[in-house]
């Protein structure tokens, strides 16, 4: 059985039934009701036009179910809709899902969780593996989401800004469990840049491809983090780089400034030093001044002490860092980077201490526990 030949036909399966008038959730639960007879019946029976026997056979689930809630005046109705016998044309309908699945009215986790269950074809207890919450909790959150968007229709949907963070936000899942999120998000990406021309679409598809580049060197054989500054980068994949460069750069000659395309832009600067001691400094605190404009994110800020630190000196960063929350996300973290650079190996390490017990994943943790205990060592503690 050709799993990735399902998954690649199921947005559009869906989009059909759902165009057809079917509701949302019942529609998924008939389209993931067809991809089980097909995994029962195909390797015996392989069908002629994949699609059109999902589309077939999905539909069919949907009257089955909706016979058994609705008037006899509507299941006729539902009836006389059903697809004829034969080929049904190859019509890709995944990125109707996109927005549909990226609506307004869902959290960001939601539609996250939505995109990778209707879209992705992810399932529930692969979902909350990734994002390490039981298959009950994440099995409840997509209920939710798919309740919540069951009354929209397709002339209702989220804005290209919506979608693409929902994607950034899939990315930036990282590799948890058995699914490969950036993967995945790269995958979907790839297919929205193809279906619609926005720099921003192109900006973040040469985002995701600059920073997965990096994927092979970000960790050890034994797990732990290895530091940009640290990696080797003949282990970067060059190929992804170029793509990511060439898609950028057409992007950026639209003069249609976005945040992804300012973001991509600062890995590509990363990208293109052969060591981190070439590294433009100056120029990656200038494209985070646009993203400052385009923002006015505190994150954004966080990490632009980050490159003012690298660029004019230590002390430069921690000053702009007293401007900023220390409630904020990895505080500690830069606030301990910057002091070991200036010298104050001590606060450095009470700082890393500290960034640790924060981390959101074991691997971070356990990287500054590390950073924490070699400064420990340097110290004498």
């Amino acid at each position: 059985m050709d799993e990735a030949l399902l998954r690649s036909l199921t947005p559009s399966v869906l989009a059909v039934l759902v165009r057809r008038g079917a509701d949302f959730a019942a529609a998924e639960d008939a389209v993931q009701d067809a991809l089980v007879e097909a995994v029962r019946a195909w390797p015996a029976d392989p069908p002629r036009d994949p699609r059109g026997w999902l589309v077939t056979v999905a539909w069919r689930k949907f009257l089955d179910r909706a016979r058994a809630d609705t008037a006899r005046r509507r299941r006729e109705d539902l009836v006389d809709q059903e697809p004829a016998p034969g080929l049904t044309p190859a019509v890709d309908d995944t990125l109707q899902l996109y927005f549909l699945c990226a609506h307004p009215s869902l959290t960001p986790s939601s539609a996250v969780a939505l995109t990778l269950r209707a879209v992705g074809g992810l399932t529930t207890r692969q979902i909350a593996q990734a994002y390490l919450v039981p298959e009950a909790t994440m099995g409840q959150r997509i209920s939710r989401a798919k309740r919540t968007v069951s009354g929209v229709r397709f002339d209702q949907p989220g804005d290209v800004a919506t979608v693409l963070r929902v994607l950034y936000l899939v990315f930036n899942e990282g590799y948890s469990g058995d699914v490969d999120l950036a993967a995945e998000a790269i995958r979907l990406t790839r297919q929205l840049a193809a279906a619609i021309d926005h720099p921003e679409v192109a900006g973040l598809l040469a985002l995701m491809l600059l920073h997965h580049a990096r994927r092979t060197a970000r960790t050890a054989p034994d797990g732990s983090l290895v530091p940009l500054a640290e990696q080797d980068r003949s282990l970067w994949d060059t190929r992804l780089i170029a793509e990511g460069v060439g898609i950028l750069q057409a992007a950026l000659a639209r003069d249609r400034l976005g945040e992804f395309q300012a973001q991509a832009a600062i890995a590509a600067l990363h990208a293109d030093a052969r060591t981190a001691e070439e590294t433009d400094w100056v120029q990656i605190v200038e494209w985070y001044d646009e993203l400052v404009r385009l923002t006015d994110s505190p994150v954004v800020r966080l990490n632009r002490a980050v490159a003012v630190g690298e660029a004019d000196g230590p002390r430069a960063g921690l000053a702009e860092l007293a401007t900023l929350s220390d409630s904020l996300p990895r505080h500690a973290a830069v606030a301990a980077h910057l002091h070991e650079r200036d010298g104050d190996l001590a606060t450095a390490a009470r700082l890393y201490a500290e960034a640790a017990h924060k981390a959101p994943n074991l691997a971070e943790r356990r990287h500054l526990m590390r950073q924490a205990a070699r400064l420990n060592a340097r110290t004498g503690r």
